[in-house]
């Protein structure tokens, strides 16, 4: 329990108790596709070497320099309140040796961690300024489990690689194959802000402030105006509202983001604080990292693959039901088809017309317009 004494060189915050995780492995808290691809690529042999023989191509330095000259280093003489957070996470998530953070002057609410050798974790003011200790402190778990998982290497060369992508547009081929990997970057990247959302959690074991910390980035410091509840109810809405274009719309929307979107991120979070794993992590049963390298790529992938196949199953987007629904040999299907891209919406299909009901033209009996030459 976390409980404000010294610990392996980490300084606990006393403002409450909070459960801690020796030894824990990020393979814990991963989203099933995060975890799928971490484990592959640490299963490679000189995967290491490889990324910091790049570190010379990347601007990895430049960024260490440039933060360390136009931001203020937190320290216990500069944001002491964040770096009791920054210590506490560590400790809380069993991280041995704690990265240096940054406050960078912008009124964008924002947190990155990047770095190939060794993460730096940095924050905006303006997420400093719009959240409270609790809401915070989420925030700070949730970049130290970047650090935990290793997804600052991939952080930095997803920005090195959408730079790159910019300055060779003019060359057709090599600018598709960039965005190709970029694309597939942000995908994975996305699915590991909802890991890091977990670890968030995991850190401030505040449900509440998880929640508040989400809602607040989508609608600012007006806790007044707004509710977890009616927020929820939108990704709700987002996920099951429209029809095929609305589908199509969603996904062209998230494509160049490496960010889920917020209610979509808050919704996901509390689901999981649902589930059985969950609850076992916080009674401290949990993978070890010690065990990692026992992990297998096979059952991971089986995973990833089992989780996508799940989302598939049960979302109430358009698109996604239209899937499941080939998969399962719906037998409506065709005449979902014939209505076109409005026979996909998340309501029910309308039953055909009473041909003796009024208004009903000769010939359209089934529901479809007669043909000519019919």
């Amino acid at each position: 329990m976390s409980d404000g004494h010294q610990h392996n060189g980490h300084e606990s915050v006393p403002s409450r108790q909070r459960r801690r995780f020796p030894g824990i492995s990020s393979r814990a808290y991963e989203h099933p596709a995060d975890r799928s691809a971490l484990v592959a690529l640490r299963k490679l042999s000189g995967f290491d070497t490889v990324f910091k023989a790049l570190s010379g191509l990347l601007p990895e330095r430049s960024l260490r320099l440039l933060f360390l000259s136009d931001s203020v280093r937190v320290s216990d003489r500069q944001f002491a309140h964040l770096n009791d957070m920054l210590r506490d996470a560590c400790y809380i998530l069993d991280l041995e040796k704690v990265p240096p953070m940054y406050v960078n002057q912008d009124p964008t609410p924002n947190a990155m961690c990047i770095g190939l050798d060794e993460p730096i974790i940095v924050v905006t003011t303006g997420l400093v300024e719009l959240l409270d200790e609790e809401e915070m402190r989420a925030v700070v778990g949730h970049e130290v489990g970047h650090a935990l998982s290793g997804h600052s290497v991939y952080r930095t060369i997803l920005l090195f690689l959408t730079s790159l992508a910019v300055r060779v547009a003019w060359i057709p081929l090599g600018n598709f194959a960039i965005m190709a990997i970029v694309t597939a970057l942000r995908e994975w990247f996305r699915k590991s802000e909802l890991s890091a959302d977990r670890a968030g959690l995991l850190v401030g074991q505040d449900l509440q402030a998880s929640m508040r910390g989400l809602m607040k980035i989508a609608g600012g410091n007006h806790l007044h105006e707004m509710n977890v509840d009616a927020f929820l109810e939108q990704a709700d809405e987002y996920e099951a509202g429209g029809d095929l274009r609305d589908s199509v719309l969603k996904i062209l929307n998230v494509l160049p983001r490496s960010h889920p979107f917020t209610t979509v991120r808050a919704a996901e979070l509390k689901k999981w604080a649902a589930t059985r794993d969950y609850q076992r992590i916080m009674d401290g049963h949990y993978p070890r990292r010690d065990e990692d390298g026992d992990a297998s790529v096979r059952d991971s992938w089986r995973e990833s693959a089992s989780s996508y196949a799940g989302e598939v199953r049960t979302s109430k987007d358009p698109l996604m039901k239209l899937v499941s629904d080939i998969a399962g040999g719906a037998g409506d299907l065709g005449d979902r088809v014939r209505r076109g891209f409005g026979g996909f919406t998340s309501s029910a299909p309308r039953p055909p017309r009473d041909p003796q009901e009024p208004g009903t033209p000769p010939g359209t009996e089934d529901g479809t317009p007669p043909r000519d030459g019919a």
